[in-house]
């Protein structure tokens, strides 16, 4: 049995919330300003990466980490191959189909036959798309996705969000809702066999660290 359980964590919009729970649980010594990528609570057992969101899934599938904090959206995305114990409750958000207010005043989605989208989500849009049978072709952002259409790179883009107001501020409407997300804490499907003490016990605790 290891000594030390490693957590992956999210760098970003989850990092807080992800943070408080592991407070909640007496988790010390972690300076989210550091540029210190792993950090390790000896007294807790507990070691912590940080990564990019997107990055969360790889490192517990192949097992650099037993356990992760990422988004529901990335695992729609990704289909990793891991435990998904916990909905942790915080981090909530919509990923959305959008286009510009000027386009959406004379638009006619039950009319769509073809449509170029910019995405970070190819998976899920090229699904989305195609279980209506519309035609899709994906252009793959990583960031600054409301961008595309202002300048004419796609008409339309899917895209997470969470209050709308990017979306507004930059003249875009949401036209279709594709998926809701909140943070998830995944497992290592080997760890959760070799550590199932430890890890068992680590989702009892954060279990009890969430709003009933």
């Amino acid at each position: 049995m290891k000594s030390v359980l490693t957590l992956a964590l999210p760098k970003g919009r989850l990092l807080d919330g992800a943070l408080e729970l592991l407070a909640g649980l007496g988790v010390e010594g972690v300076d989210a300003e550091s540029r210190k990528l792993i950090f390790t609570d000896a007294r807790r057992g507990l070691r912590l990466l940080f990564l990019k969101p997107a990055d969360v899934p790889a490192y517990v599938t192949y097992g650099a980490a037993d356990l992760g904090i990422v988004g529901k959206d990335i695992l729609l995305e990704q289909a990793p191959d891991v435990y998904e114990p916990l909905d942790l409750k915080f981090g909530f958000c919509r990923l959305v189909v959008a286009e510009s207010r000027e386009l959406w005043e004379r638009d006619d989605p039950a009319k769509w036959s073809w449509v170029r989208v910019a995405t970070k989500y190819p998976r899920l849009t090229e699904e989305y798309f195609s279980q209506r049978g519309v035609q899709v072709e994906i252009v793959r952002l990583d960031g600054s996705i409301e961008l595309a259409p202002l300048i004419g790179l796609a008409e339309r883009i899917v895209d997470l969000v969470q209050s709308g107001e990017t979306l507004r501020a930059n003249g875009l409407v949401e036209v279709a809702e594709i998926a809701r997300s909140t943070a998830r804490l995944i497992v290592n499907r080997a760890s959760m066999k070799t550590e199932h003490a430890a890890v068992t016990g680590f989702i009892d605790q954060l279990k009890g660290q969430l709003p009933r």
